[in-house]
């Protein structure tokens, strides 16, 4: 990593129930947020995002995805979460999750996600949260499917250049 990335906190999934991972109490001292997620699941699901436990419609995302042999692209708005690419049941699989300007005030706040999916291929998301709050928490899930033991999900800052 640069040296401009400041490690926040890593949750690890150890037990057999676990639904959701939220980061809390995030400081607003970087410029932007940065969530490496290595996941498994009991079921086959999508990655979600939620900021400052907001549960009202005033999210969207866009999607392109490939998986070597075929290609889709598709977009939702006003939902009740910034959706992501899949996960499997039988391997960890990568999001890597970018959260721009999450501070500042005066601006929406946009996340770009990354996903890299074993058996099934690659997808690139970018959600919006229309709020200028600044993000003090992110809630991750997979629209309520357990995520397996193993699982790590790490946050970091960016310190501003």
């Amino acid at each position: 990593m640069a040296t401009t990335y400041e490690k926040i906190a890593t949750q690890s999934v150890s037990g057999s129930s676990t639904t959701n991972v939220t980061f809390n109490s995030i400081s607003g001292s970087y410029t932007d947020l940065v969530l490496i997620v290595n996941a498994k699941l009991a079921a086959s699901n999508n990655i979600s995002l939620r900021f400052n436990s907001d549960t009202a419609s005033n999210y969207s995302y866009t999607y392109i995805f490939g998986s070597g042999t075929a290609a889709s692209s598709g977009r939702a708005s006003s939902t009740t979460y910034i959706y992501g690419g899949s996960t499997s049941t039988t391997n960890y699989d990568t999001h890597i999750i970018n959260i721009n300007n999450y501070s500042n005030t005066s601006t929406n706040k946009t996340a770009l996600i990354q996903s890299a999916v074993t058996s099934i291929g690659a997808s690139a998301w970018v959600g919006l949260w229309r709020s200028t709050s600044a993000i003090t928490s992110v809630d991750v899930s997979f629209l309520g499917n357990i995520i397996s033991a193993g699982s790590t999900f790490t946050i970091y800052g960016i310190k501003a250049a």
